[in-house]
């Protein structure tokens, strides 16, 4: 087959120069192309997700925080006529006296929440790693909480908790203890909300860590076992630190999930009595929805402090994590 190569172009130059000129050959330019088929089928399944995030994240964002720096009220936010006021709202909400109890109950709330529902979690994690026989029955009874609906499981507890005809009294005059005001005393309503989120929330921390526990290798409790260790000992020296990844995770989502718990603690206390189970989600409901003259700005301000505080633990979490695994 005969193929036929363009040379370059060696002609002399004038006469008495006693140059040659050489002439490049010519630059071929390829045709553009399109998208290929993997970049379309890449846009296609990013679209929607995009979409959605936009949509039912991205956007109410936006409209909360345009919600804190406006005065609203509820002709203004009807016709979207606010005027602008800055960080007014926020000035107003720290000004608050009830901020201090929200921040400190919201604090005590988050704290106890996940110290117990980890404890807990791990306990039982741990327990069902036996496999004794009808283990994976037990366990599957332990995920009903976490699949109740959270109304069902609120009007549950305040219905065990109620002073008068509820069970957990009952169960305290039967041995001889006098019967406590969970719900409408200031000093246990926080505890009793406490509680409720902790039988809550036990079960998704003992999913994870249990499936946590599968991925560290026997072989790991066996020469462990062989070198004389106990099982405190391996639990401390083998299960605990290998877990420290899943538990971070764990932690995290906890944490999130906990900030913002608002339904419990609305169907059972409604923040009360005398804000004494007020924490920022049932506040900033209260503040926009709850009164009798909604005070939108300041209830969004509120909210946008649960972002700022959730945002921060995400990026400690996301530091913590890049340092582990660098080293």
């Amino acid at each position: 087959m005969n193929q036929t190569t363009q040379l370059p172009d060696r002609r002399p130059a004038r006469a008495g120069s006693g140059a040659t000129v050489i002439t490049p050959p010519p630059v071929r330019t390829r045709a553009r192309r399109g998208p290929s088929s993997q970049q379309w089928a890449a846009w296609g399944f990013l679209t929607p997700v995009t979409l959605y995030l936009v949509l039912f994240y991205a956007y109410p964002l936006w409209r909360n925080i345009d919600l804190s720096l406006r005065n609203y009220t509820v002709r203004s936010f009807v016709h979207g006529d606010a005027p602008f006021t800055g960080l007014e709202n926020y000035l107003t909400v720290l000004d608050d006296p009830v901020f201090a109890q929200a921040l400190l109950h919201t604090a005590v709330f988050t704290v106890a929440c996940l110290v117990f529902q980890y404890a807990f979690g791990l306990v039982l994690a741990v327990f069902f790693k036996q496999h004794f026989p009808l283990s994976a029955t037990l366990r599957a009874l332990f995920l009903v909480p976490w699949l109740l609906p959270l109304i069902v499981s609120a009007s549950t507890w305040s219905w065990m908790l109620n002073s008068d005809s509820g069970i957990v009294n009952a169960a305290l005059h039967a041995v001889g203890i006098d019967p406590v005001n969970w719900l409408t005393s200031p000093s246990w309503s926080l505890i009793s909300v406490i509680i409720a989120n902790i039988w809550i929330g036990v079960p998704f921390n003992l999913v994870v860590l249990y499936s946590g526990l599968q991925s560290i290798p026997t072989a790991l409790y066996e020469a462990a076992a062989l070198d004389g260790a106990n099982a405190w000992q391996r639990f401390w020296r083998i299960t605990f630190p290998l877990l420290r990844p899943v538990s971070a995770i764990t932690l995290l989502l906890g944490l999130v999930y906990t900030l913002k718990v608002f339904d419990i603690i609305w169907i059972m206390t409604k923040g009360g009595p005398a804000d004494s189970s007020t924490t920022f989600a049932t506040w900033s409901y209260q503040l926009g929805f709850g009164n009798a003259l909604p005070a939108f700005g300041p209830g969004a301000a509120v909210g946008n402090l649960l972002v700022v505080a959730a945002l921060v633990f995400g990026l400690i979490y996301l530091k913590v994590q890049r340092k582990q695994n660098a080293s």
